[in-house]
């Protein structure tokens, strides 16, 4: 039986969320797989693994500095398996911004990092201005006021394209082939 790690990297648990969905799909297809936080992922060794996806959100612009530093330790290693990595941001919801070659953040991820997974995927994120803080919330607002997003700050959005996530989970058990 094939043993997956998938790691998580989320801020308000939409990349979690897209995670538990692809661990479904992957246990529905016979592997073993353990869901762990970056934090986490950082306290077990990778080669007890036979494939590593990594799933990170973005804020503000930009990936957590832990997702670089993590995939800087354990480069030669995440090199060596059958990998894949996936990032979240909400410019993903409009429709030229939401592959790996057209994501200005997938493409920015690939610049900084040494690291180049087999497989790529986006997703477009949820936006929950309710569970933002004051400050959060008008920086939020005022960025979807830029990018004409949705500015209701009682509302909540969600944009991920949920057939999509099984998609990319149905490339992922496929990497066993390859």
């Amino acid at each position: 039986m094939l043993k997956s790690i998938m790691i998580y990297s989320t801020v308000d648990g939409q990349t979690l969320a897209i995670c538990q969905q692809i661990k479904q799909r992957l246990q529905d297809a016979g592997e073993l797989v353990t869901l762990v936080s970056l934090a986490e992922a950082a306290e077990l060794s990778l080669t007890d693994f036979d494939k590593v996806l990594i799933g990170a959100s973005i804020r503000y612009g930009k990936h957590r500095p832990e997702l670089y530093e993590f995939i800087t330790a354990n480069l030669t290693v995440l090199s060596s398996m059958k990998s894949a990595f996936f990032t979240v941001n909400v410019v993903a919801r409009k429709p030229l911004k939401n592959t790996p070659e057209t994501n200005p953040y997938m493409q920015k991820f690939l610049q900084l990092s040494q690291w180049h997974p087999k497989l790529l995927g986006v997703f477009a994120g949820k936006i929950d201005y309710p569970k933002y803080s004051t400050m959060d919330r008008v920086m939020i607002r005022f960025i979807m006021w830029m990018t004409k997003g949705p500015t209701d700050i009682t509302g909540t959005y969600e944009f991920t394209d949920w057939n999509k996530v099984d998609e990319f989970a149905n490339d992922f058990i496929q990497l066993n082939s390859r």
